[in-house]
């Protein structure tokens, strides 16, 4: 008796820390490198149509937990003020000075800063410097590669209207314009 109950409770103990396995395990993938100039997938994703911002390393290569991005500016621009509603975002900044807005403060980050901005606050930058480099991340991947996938797509400027939707579809909402230079 004492044995059945022992192979009734492995069994049962089994089944659960099955369950308790996370869902997203990482199946082994292969090394890659991503040159200087180069996106991930071979897409280029400017922005504002001028600045470089490409992915490095896909939502697809960590199975939707993290995208690695490479922002090169050349303008003195920025976003508009903007909250992704379900992931974190990470800016290093690698060249260059920008001012950045999260929730309710403004600091001055330059080569060398790291800010983060969590998911659910607003949040915004602008480029001091006549050239800036900064490599961010999202954390999960979420949807962000296909909304710059999308904005490169468009012929022209979007409309507000549209902007707006294409926020919405991919996880985040614009709530205002971003910075400006006085």
């Amino acid at each position: 008796m004492q044995r059945r109950q022992f192979l009734t409770s492995t069994l049962v103990a089994s089944a659960f820390a099955d369950q308790a396995t996370p869902p997203n395990r990482l199946a082994p993938q292969k090394p890659f490198t991503v040159k200087a100039g180069d996106a991930r997938s071979g897409v280029h994703t400017p922005f504002k149509g001028v600045n470089a911002n490409d992915v490095k390393v896909s939502g697809k290569d960590t199975n939707g937990q993290l995208a690695v991005f490479e922002y090169i500016g050349i303008e003195k621009v920025g976003p508009s003020l903007h909250v992704h509603h379900e992931q974190d975002e990470i800016f290093s900044i690698i060249e260059g000075e920008y001012l950045f807005q999260v929730g309710n403060e403004k600091f001055t980050v330059k080569a060398g800063d790291t800010v983060f901005a969590p998911r659910g606050i607003p949040h915004t930058w602008i480029q001091l410097s006549e050239r800036g480099k900064q490599v961010y991340m999202v954390q999960p991947a979420g949807q962000l590669e296909e909304f710059f996938r999308k904005l490169t797509e468009l012929k022209g400027p979007p409309t507000e209207e549209l902007i707006q939707k294409m926020h919405k579809a991919h996880g985040m909402t614009v709530l205002g314009p971003g910075l400006t230079l006085n």
